[in-house]
């Protein structure tokens, strides 16, 4: 994970830093652009027991923390950076990103 915030960090700082002419450079994000993510969407959270979650069968309802229409959370590599409501499209399940996170409050969420 510090990989990550320094290589933030890099890309903030490249992004500060003055060039001639007054204008900024742009980071070089090419070498980044093929590593593999984990993107996961949240509906909520609840908390079981073993005994309750031994319990489970078929067709059994778990109630979780959030109430229905409220948006999901999406994640990437377990951070959050929006949040989005449930879509279907052509019979498949979609997100419809309704916000997202800033990127100075991801890079506050990794350290």
């Amino acid at each position: 994970m510090n990989d990550e915030v320094d290589a933030l960090d890099t890309a903030t700082t490249m992004q500060d830093a003055p060039v001639q002419n007054g204008a900024k450079p742009e980071p070089n994000l090419s070498m980044v652009m093929d590593i593999p993510i984990t993107l996961s969407l949240e509906l909520g959270h609840t908390r079981m027991s073993v005994r309750e979650l031994l319990q489970l069968t078929q067709g059994s309802v778990v109630k979780l923390d959030r109430p229905g229409g409220d948006p999901l959370d999406i994640l990437v590599n377990g951070c959050l950076v929006a949040r989005g409501e449930v879509v279907v499209i052509n019979e498949r399940f979609g997100v419809r990103i309704t916000d997202i996170v800033s990127p100075e409050e991801r890079i506050r969420r990794l350290r």
